[in-house]
């Protein structure tokens, strides 16, 4: 069974709770969507290199860790992305899975770490989202808000009122575009004591 992949690589974990561990990344090709700041929009209309899932499994031992994220583009837009999270879990790794919560969740297994990035307004891509997602996501799992503007916070407010569970809450400021401080002032005013502001550290360490 092959999945189309863009790259496999070892880097420090920038977002998410896991942020700041060394964690490998399996970057799948590929993107339907078309957020107006997109970080890696040279990954949307790649196609990748078909690889077998069982050689990517066997050769991840070779990067070291023992944490790995499944990340794109958007890798639920490929059917076999599943069957990669399975072998991943089977095998002993913590997985995460970064994804835009246009696709359905309810196939992911239980036991990979969802971070689903909810876009708002100034990313044009809004209307994707899959609101039925929110049921399926458990105390372990997360919810980013990227934000460029005020439309874009007061959009991630109005979720979590509407979706407010266990799940993770995150905002993150899109850089370039969102001065940090400017939304660290909007949330300790406005925002719920459960949000976590966060930066993109692998951004400020110029790594991948």
């Amino acid at each position: 069974m092959k999945i189309n992949v863009f790259e496999i690589f070892r880097s420090i974990q920038g977002e998410s709770s896991f942020q700041g561990y060394p964690c490998i990344f399996i970057r799948l090709a590929g993107c339907p969507l078309d957020c107006s700041w997109c970080d890696t929009p040279h990954v949307r209309n790649a196609s990748g290199r078909p690889m077998e899932i069982d050689d990517i499994v066997s050769n991840l031992g070779f990067l070291g860790g023992s944490i790995v994220e499944v990340t794109g583009g958007e890798p639920l837009a490929q059917d076999n992305s599943i069957e990669l999270l399975k072998r991943l879990s089977d095998k002993g790794y913590t997985v995460l899975l970064e994804t835009s919560g246009a696709f359905p969740l309810d196939k992911v297994p239980s036991n990979v770490h969802i971070i689903m990035d909810v876009k708002g307004p100034s990313s044009g891509m809004e209307k994707t989202l899959r609101k039925e997602n929110f049921s399926i996501l458990r105390e372990k799992d997360e919810v980013k808000f990227p934000v460029a503007t005020r439309d874009d916070f007061e959009y991630a407010l109005s979720i979590v009122r509407e979706f407010d569970g266990k799940f993770k809450k995150l905002m993150s400021p899109v850089s370039p575009g969102m001065e940090p401080s400017i939304l660290a002032k909007w949330l300790l005013e406005e925002g719920p004591p459960t949000m976590k502001l966060q930066l993109q550290l692998h951004k400020i360490l110029d790594m991948p």
